[in-house]
């Protein structure tokens, strides 16, 4: 039978690309119902949503959540920091079309509301805005029993957001002027952020035999505080880099992994020939898994958690910024061109333009 996929874990992403694709055919003709303000400027498909306001402006809008990280954090009776997941999440998504992100509305859905629990969600969430220089003016929350459940009984928790921003039309992106040769810039992950989870999960606290308290060398903490280290949010860099250089493309490293890549809208493709090391929570996953190499580049960031695309002019530039805001950023490869837009991890010996790895 083989190592754990994310789709012998529970997640059959191939299902859920031709229901969204579906869903998307469905709700086209939405885009058409709005002529002037609001008519959609960017389409179906990119990190986020682009909504005419006038000639010179757009409104961003995104919405993302935690997914099953927040089971993690069930387990270790620790909910502040999730929050901070939920903001990244959606910002990271909406710096990729341009846009400064201005605030989120929060979605709290619980099993049961046990005293003190938002309280601590919102902990995260304010230190999130606070990062993201966003505010969180309102949102809903919701007790729905029959609905949410956890790994513990009365803990079920769902945490999601939803963004708005304000994006220069001037500045709207969906990666068209990328061009060969241009190199992509790699900005560090904090580790796995929020994707991927219930195959980590069922990796590491089934399959591995650990528990949220096993205390493991390599990653000099337990594996529960490993798995609920914050989602790095990219949002200060993003928008200085804006003002200094001239992005071609920014790219969120979510599920799917650096296939990300091929969301940008020129026919390139992308080497990436000098990836760092990942860091070992991923290994510790692949190992307690016996998950193959190609599926944890196809699920995982695997310690990137944005590329940064610049005419290799801007390379330093790009460093020298990235670095000022705590980014560790590192070249790792360079757009080609590809019609069929396929990326390839060349020391890895794997390449894609889907869903997949081979």
């Amino acid at each position: 039978m083989g190592g754990l996929s994310y789709t012998r874990a529970g997640v059959d992403t191939t299902q859920v690309e031709h229901e969204t694709d579906l869903l998307a055919k469905i709700l086209a003709p939405t885009m058409k119902l709005r002529t002037g303000v609001g008519r959609s400027v960017l389409g179906h498909g990119y990190y986020a949503s682009a909504l005419r306001i006038d000639d010179d402006r757009a409104l961003a809008c995104c919405t993302d959540g935690v997914g099953s990280k927040v089971l993690v954090a069930e387990q270790m009776g620790k909910f502040d920091t999730i929050g901070i997941d939920c903001v990244a999440m959606n910002v990271n998504d909406m710096i990729c079309i341009g846009a400064e992100p201005l605030a989120m509305l929060d979605y709290i859905a619980v099993e049961r509301l046990h005293p003190g629990l938002l309280a601590e969600v919102a902990k995260g969430l304010a230190e999130g805005a606070r990062q993201a220089r966003i505010s969180i003016p309102g949102g809903e929350t919701a007790q729905l029993p029959e609905i949410i459940r956890g790994v513990l009984p009365g803990r079920g928790l769902d945490l999601v957001g939803t963004a708005i921003g304000i994006v220069p039309m001037k500045r709207l992106s969906d990666g068209s002027r990328v061009a060969p040769g241009d190199v992509v810039v790699g900005l560090k992950s904090t580790g796995v952020h929020s994707n991927g989870y219930t195959l980590a999960r069922r990796a590491l606290l089934e399959t591995g035999g650990y528990d949220v308290e096993s205390h493991v060398g390599d990653l000099g903490t337990t594996v529960g505080e490993a798995l609920l280290t914050p989602t790095r949010i990219y949002v200060a860099e993003a928008m200085e880099l804006f003002e200094k250089v001239d992005v071609k493309a920014l790219c969120h490293i979510t599920g799917d992994g650096f296939l990300n890549l091929c969301r940008v809208a020129a026919p390139v493709g992308f080497v990436l020939d000098r990836l760092p090391p990942p860091p070992p929570i991923f290994d510790l996953i692949r190992k307690a898994g016996s998950v193959e190499i190609a599926e944890m580049y196809r699920v995982f960031n695997m310690g990137i958690g944005l590329c940064v695309t610049v005419a290799e002019k801007d390379v330093d530039r790009t460093c020298e910024i990235a670095r000022k805001h705590g980014s560790d950023p590192v070249v790792i490869g360079r757009a080609v061109a590809d019609p069929t837009r396929t990326v390839k991890l060349e020391e890895l010996g794997l390449s894609g333009n889907t869903t997949t790895f081979s």
